[in-house]
């Protein structure tokens, strides 16, 4: 038996045989020595792409969400791009056959894309490798995608974005990705499927891990490779029971969120785009605390026009059917960039130009997105809460602007809601003004990621620093506890929407701080539930 560690990314018990995914390198061919007849290769190549790339749109934006699908338009834009183009046609004539240019010519493409200082142009270089490998793959008579014959655990050294949607997903057990990230395609595809995976493993793909027996526990960050029969017998125990409890929270399902004492809570969900609204309800959430509008700006070369968003923000307000909804506005900045803003490079960008900064600073992103809110606000219920707030006069100058666009809607004869601000409590300096804060908006909700993170000094993106990250450090809770004390003192509801509020163990924590609502990811809410409803708090 082998086994190793990795980060695990969704908890849970995964078993079955091990699925090596490799990226196909097919045998280049050479030349026909007819240029024009490599040519013509080529083109026919691209048109087939094409084609493959639009079905694949439209299945990542039914399936998954129209964030994601963005992924994929942006490859089928770089099958148009001149300088890839004349690079191919220059190496067929001279004398390079159809998949060797392709191959050659993306290799320098996506080398030059990963020297850019600009992180979002970095990213660019896995989509270039992606669409040259695809024109290969054609060109070469070869498959793009991947089949599995049973069930079992797909392990890769990684995935890119257009391999992971065309994963046979009613197949795959579990993930396990040498590299990756929490945040990285992989890991949202797993909490979107709902099954345990582990990135950053210590796994070595040898040639024969390919159909051997593996085990993947979610819950302790562990792998198994032809586990002995003490081992399977005892993940096969705790697969059982995990698989037992989640039915047993089923009956938590349209229960009010009551503790035994009476205190109630409100429990909403985080989502990224609208499509995310349909896991809200399979969640039982009781709204939205957290709608990240910065993914309806992700995947894409240009702005949202007002049009846009507002098309958006309204089939979440609709889909919702009642429930409210708290939208945050645009997040740009730190480790969500986009090239299209034209934002210079920042040594700490986490500390730098980001979320409200930018909003103040530039009215032109601003004020499409408030107009587009508030538009989408006639339709059912909705509040805005603000990013990366660290003074009162910040917070004024968002009201009086909220003003100016409710009065231009008005002067427009255009209709809307009324619509509760709120501020995103997540700096340090925030906390220690919630109480002069709290007078001036009518919720908080905490960001536990970015407020531990500024408050330990710590850079949450930084693996080396894993073990400094603690999100229950003693300096944590007790800002925790006064932001919720000085909100109640002026008469205002207070809420969390980071990671740390889906921690169970914190659960009572919070309860008896006075929370009066937790967002977290759907997936987690009955959980929750259950977990306020059995407290004596």
């Amino acid at each position: 038996m082998r086994q190793g560690t990795g980060r695990p990314v969704f908890s849970g018990v995964a078993i079955g045989r091990a699925y090596v995914y490799r990226h196909q390198q097919a045998e280049l061919p050479g030349s026909c020595g007819d240029a024009a007849a490599e040519q013509k290769k080529f083109d026919e190549a691209r048109e087939t792409a094409r084609a493959q790339l639009t079905e694949l749109f439209e299945k990542t934006k039914r399936e998954i969400g129209e964030e994601q699908a963005m992924i994929l338009d942006v490859q089928m834009m770089m099958l148009d791009d001149l300088d890839y183009l004349e690079g191919v046609q220059d190496m067929i004539a001279g004398g390079a056959s159809a998949a060797q240019a392709a191959h050659e010519t993306g290799d320098a493409f996506s080398a030059a894309f990963a020297a850019m200082d600009d992180a979002y142009m970095q990213a660019r270089s896995v989509d270039v490798k992606d669409m040259a490998t695809r024109l290969v793959n054609i060109l070469c008579g070869g498959k793009t995608g991947f089949s599995m014959e049973e069930p079992g655990i797909l392990v890769a050294e990684d995935l890119t974005p257009s391999e992971t949607v065309q994963l046979p997903k009613d197949k795959i057990l579990a993930f396990v990705t040498r590299q990756g990230s929490s945040n990285s395609h992989t890991a949202i595809l797993a909490r979107i499927m709902n099954i345990p995976s582990l990135v950053q493993a210590q796994i070595t793909l040898d040639d024969d891990l390919d159909g051997k027996m593996m085990i993947v526990d979610g819950f302790e960050g562990r792998y198994y490779i032809e586990p002995d029969e003490d081992t399977r017998a005892a993940m096969e125990k705790k697969r059982d029971e995990a698989q037992a409890y989640r039915q047993q929270l089923e009956a938590y399902r349209g229960k009010p969120t009551v503790s035994k004492s009476g205190r109630k809570l409100k429990l909403f969900a985080n989502i990224g785009n609208p499509d995310d609204v349909k896991y809200v309800l399979e969640g039982d959430a009781e709204g939205v605390g957290l709608l990240r509008s910065e993914f309806l700006y992700l995947g894409r070369d240009t702005f949202p026009t007002e049009e846009e968003l507002f098309q958006a923000y309204r089939k979440v307000v609709e889909s919702l059917q009642g429930r409210p909804v708290v939208i945050r506005t645009l997040d740009i900045g730190a480790d969500k960039q986009v090239d299209y803003f034209g934002l210079e490079h920042e040594e700490n960008p986490a500390l730098g130009y980001r979320g409200i900064r930018i909003c103040l600073t530039r009215e032109d992103i601003f004020r499409p997105q408030l107009r587009a809110i508030y538009r989408a606000s006639a339709f059912g219920p909705v509040s805005i809460m603000f990013p990366m707030i660290i003074s009162v006069d910040e917070v004024r100058r968002i009201k009086a602007f909220c003003e100016t666009i409710k009065a231009e809607l008005a002067a427009e004869g255009i209709a809307f809601g009324e619509v509760e601000l709120g501020i995103m409590i997540e700096t340090p300096a925030a906390a220690v003004l919630s109480r002069e804060l709290a007078k001036e908006v009518q919720f908080f909700s905490v960001g536990t990621n970015d407020l531990t993170q500024y408050t330990l000094a710590i850079d949450r993106q930084n693996a080396k620093l894993d073990e400094f990250y603690d999100p229950h450090h003693p300096a944590v809770l007790a800002l925790l506890r006064m932001i919720a004390e000085n909100a109640h003192a002026e008469g205002i509801w207070c809420g969390i929407c980071g990671e740390l509020g889906a921690d169970i163990s914190l659960t009572e924590t919070f309860l008896e701080m006075g929370y009066d609502e937790l967002s977290v990811s759907p997936g987690r809410v009955l959980e929750l539930r259950k977990k306020v409803c059995e407290s004596e708090v």
